[in-house]
């Protein structure tokens, strides 16, 4: 059996899942069967994201490379029929789909890891008696066992290559893709992408911590005013990433699925840059607490402000200053490289797969 991944996360996911995907099979299949398990890495998706298509491609894939039972993975979040979809499969083939988002953002190397299980198990699993002379929507299918409410068995159109499909639907559906898709778009990997801007924010938080002004201000503000600080410097910081790297998705389609995908993107990708901007303000606040602590004189401070410097004081004064040295981070992430911020991005990585996809066919065509 072949695992066909897109770059990135699920390649990821399925080189790991291959390393005991083969003995797992055999413990749970008909005595005698053996599977080896391959894994291929390319940009499947490249330019679409409709599942009757993404089907057809993988069938001729694998009846080009001659491929028994194939089970693709990617990152994208499908959608079928005004649903998010978790599988495809069709029996007949040996084929099977898979969107990782819908399996959430916990625990996905297992998730996924049981979904591809169950999937190789329904399509090795031998047919009933005479099923080849039934037509297909009638032939016995062993369902997935997920175990992943709220998935349901979703609806499959005249010709197409898929006999059994999943999705997820309401409420609950859509919060799981998208904490799928923020899992997958992996937001701790913003932070180091950032090196600029934390230099810039680190040396404006060294500087405001030994001004006596900035002393002033923050003895003078409340609770309230620092949480509204807090919250528009790194509402700043988000906007001003996603702007500059022009992260924001645009759907030239009128379709209601192609309208839908784009809020889910871009929901995903503030949520993604949001996650790694607060983890860079969390080490700001600790790293300006630190440099208080060692830097400051009470008796000096005392003297300026009129106020002790006690534990208050200083949690109160890295506040203040981890909010305006975040100010001064957004603008020294204008020298970064949009790469690396770009790659928090869905609609970017697509992108780059089908510049992938091009350069494979100039490859071969050569």
């Amino acid at each position: 059996m072949t695992l066909l991944a897109d770059p990135d996360t699920p390649t990821d996911i399925a080189r790991r899942m291959a390393q005991r995907l083969s003995m797992r099979l055999a413990e749970k299949s008909e005595p005698g069967q053996r599977f080896d398990v391959r894994v291929v890495s390319e940009p499947f998706t490249a330019g679409t994201e409709d599942p009757p298509t993404l089907m057809r491609r993988i069938l001729d894939r694998g009846s080009a490379e001659d491929w028994d039972i194939i089970v693709a993975l990617t990152d994208l979040p499908l959608h079928s029929h005004g649903h998010r979809l978790v599988a495809d499969l069709s029996h007949e083939h040996g084929l099977a789909l898979l969107s990782l988002p819908s399996l959430g953002g916990l625990r996905l190397q297992t998730r996924a890891r049981r979904a591809v299980e169950e999937a190789v198990l329904g399509l090795a699993a031998p047919q009933d008696t005479g099923a080849e002379e039934r037509p297909r929507s009638q032939r016995h299918r062993r369902p997935l066992a997920l175990g992943l409410a709220p998935v349901h068995q979703g609806q499959v159109g005249e010709g197409e290559t898929a006999d059994l499909r999943y999705v997820v639907r309401g409420p609950r559906g859509y919060l799981r893709v998208l904490a799928g898709m923020v899992r997958a778009n992996r937001p701790w990997r913003l932070v180091p992408g950032l090196s600029k801007a934390l230099a810039a924010a680190l040396a404006t938080g060294a500087v405001a911590t030994v001004n006596s002004t900035i002393w002033s201000l923050a003895e003078a503000l409340g609770t309230p005013r620092l949480v509204i600080a807090t919250v528009g410097s790194v509402a700043l910081m988000i906007g001003w990433l996603i702007v500059d790297a022009q992260l924001w998705h645009r759907t030239s389609e009128a379709s209601q699925e192609a309208k839908q995908r784009a809020r889910l993107y871009n929901t995903s990708t503030v949520l993604t840059v949001g996650i790694g901007v607060l983890v860079c303000y969390v080490g700001l606040l600790l790293i300006n607490v630190v440099w208080a602590l060692f830097i400051l004189n009470d008796k000096v401070f005392a003297s300026m402000t009129r106020e002790p410097l006690d534990i208050s004081g200083y949690w109160t004064l890295s506040w203040f200053v981890a909010s305006t040295a975040t100010v001064g981070g957004a603008l020294g992430s204008g020298l970064e490289s949009d790469e690396a911020i770009r790659a928090a991005a869905y609609s970017k990585r697509e992108q780059e797969r089908r510049q992938m996809a091009l350069d494979q066919q100039g490859d071969r065509a050569s």
